[in-house]
């Protein structure tokens, strides 16, 4: 099974952390193929950015072409996601709701423990997104400069797992979950310093595209992503604008 590992940021230390953990968690037979953005922000933290983001993961998802049993956009705020699912048949899975629906089966209430305060509106209105608000306890953020976005987790480390047991005893969290792309890995070295389970949201991930892929759920014919019929576009990615105007076989995957 082919999986297709996508980060759209621009930081290939981040991709080489969300490979690593992924890898670990992946099946025997799993194959990730990580690609990084050639362009945009080295992380992505506010709404523009997002929206920036997910333009760049349609594109990635239009070049990297067929062969791919799922992909994952892996950013926690799951940019371009809802539109990747409408345009592309094969399963695709954001980071953010693998972690959130995990969580959701280990324990009634999640709490979200991040980096940077910055990126908090954006996760929570992804919580919202995602219809969770009722299951999330919820986010607690980082006020502290960082030196390097790669080197992150291991510089807050123990401010994160601080952090994590606080949402615990405040919020009455039954699970906590360690987010965004720069913190993948980070749970598995962690869990036993936190008292409740931590979820990784790129392990929580892979193995939801490997479940989507061999249940072989076939693409929406009517419904929320459905896709869209053709239309002319102007300056769009060649391999996107091929998908938007049909003109291609790129949206298939393969296992």
């Amino acid at each position: 099974m082919k999986i297709l590992l996508l980060n759209p940021n621009t930081t290939a230390d981040v991709t080489d952390l969300l490979y690593a953990a992924g890898h670990r968690a992946a099946s025997a037979g799993t194959e990730l193929v990580a690609v990084t953005a050639k362009r945009g922000v080295p992380y992505i933290a506010t709404h523009a950015e997002a929206q920036i983001g997910g333009a760049i993961a349609l594109e990635m998802l239009a070049e990297a072409g067929d062969g791919f049993a799922a992909a994952i956009i892996a950013a926690f705020g799951d940019p371009g996601l809802f539109g990747a699912r409408e345009l592309f048949s094969f399963p695709i899975v954001g980071l953010a709701e693998a972690a959130m629906l995990t969580a959701c089966m280990v324990g009634r209430r999640f709490s979200i423990v991040t980096f940077s305060r910055t990126l908090a509106p954006w996760y929570q209105e992804c919580v919202a997104m995602h219809g969770l608000e009722s299951r999330c306890a919820g986010i607690r953020a980082l006020d502290e400069s960082f030196q390097s976005i790669s080197e992150v987790q291991s510089e807050k480390e123990e401010a994160l797992v601080r952090l994590a047991n606080i949402a615990v005893e405040q919020d009455r969290a039954d699970v906590v979950i360690l987010s965004g792309a720069p913190l993948a890995g980070l749970a598995e070295k962690v869990k036993n310093r936190i008292s409740v389970p931590a979820i990784d949201p790129i392990a929580a991930a892979v193995r939801q595209a490997e479940t989507l892929a061999a249940l072989k759920v076939r693409k929406a014919v009517a419904g929320t992503f459905r896709r869209p019929g053709p239309k002319p576009t102007i300056g769009l990615a060649e391999p996107l604008a091929a998908v938007i105007e049909h003109r291609e076989g790129k949206q298939e995957g393969t296992n």
